[in-house]
């Protein structure tokens, strides 16, 4: 997810006595914070058992969870190594790849390599989305069938351009994860709610190129961009090789050893 729409955000807490833990999460995330639920604009809502985010635009709040729903189903039965994501990152018998999710987004992608044994960091520049990700992760902390996983993950609130730039050489991951914002469909209907959410939040992809130059010079193995499986690469650089299921194609950019 690689763009922010200029718009208004702020942080509330949905009971009063959780007002002091939404403040210091509005000033570490540089927001504001609001005493009143805001229905007008995007806001970070601080509930007694999670943050959601809260949007005019949709009718229910999102929410990030590692320990249930999707993202639980794709932990026991997502098709393990041999999936096509596994493949495109390289994930093999006794090769645990480190990795950055350069684009974070809802951190899916992320669990599930965080699943199959590789540490993964999560950059997200959001800081709604950035948020969320954070809470998932502790919360996946808490729980035995999870803990290990999030041990395994870890949240950055940054433009990924900058964070990849600042890395020491010792920093720097074997594999770095690039998922641009697909278009938005004609008809926002057919759309989820999750993905309406994102094109609000992140808007459309326009600096995708850039970060793939950013991050072929600091991955020290590859670089594997998602893309819809009929869209054209990013850039004219012929990916190596690539890895498709349905409707996904991974392009593979390898690096010379």
């Amino acid at each position: 997810m690689t763009n922010i729409l200029t718009t208004h955000y702020s942080v509330t807490a949905e009971l009063h006595a959780d007002t002091e833990q939404a403040k210091i999460l509005a000033k570490r995330f540089s927001l504001p914070f609001s005493k009143h639920l805001d229905k007008a604009n995007h806001q970070l809502v601080f509930t007694n058992q999670h943050l959601e985010i809260r949007t005019p635009n949709l009718i229910n709040p999102i929410r990030i969870d590692f320990t249930e729903g999707k993202n639980a189903y794709r932990r026991s039965f997502g098709g393990g190594r041999g999936q096509p994501l596994a493949k495109a990152i390289g994930l093999k018998k006794g090769k645990m790849p480190t990795i950055i999710d350069s684009t974070a987004g809802y951190g899916k992608d992320a669990f599930v390599l965080a699943t199959l044994g590789s540490h993964v960091t999560l950059v997200e520049r959001n800081p709604l989305l950035a948020a969320l990700l954070e809470d998932a992760i502790a919360k996946a902390n808490t729980e035995s069938s999870t803990k290990q996983i999030a041990r395994r993950m870890i949240s950055i609130h940054s433009d990924a351009h900058q964070y990849l730039a600042e890395l020491t050489p010792e920093e720097r991951p074997d594999v770095i994860y690039i998922d641009p914002m697909y278009p938005a469909r004609d008809k926002s209907a057919l759309v989820k709610k999750e993905m309406q959410l994102l094109h609000q939040l992140v808007g459309p992809d326009t600096d995708s190129r850039e970060l793939l130059d950013k991050a072929l010079q600091t991955a020290k193995k590859r670089v594997v961009v998602k893309r819809p499986k009929l869209a054209d690469p990013i850039t004219d650089y012929k990916p190596s090789t690539f890895v498709e299921s349905k409707n996904t194609r991974y392009d593979i950019y390898l690096k010379i050893q």
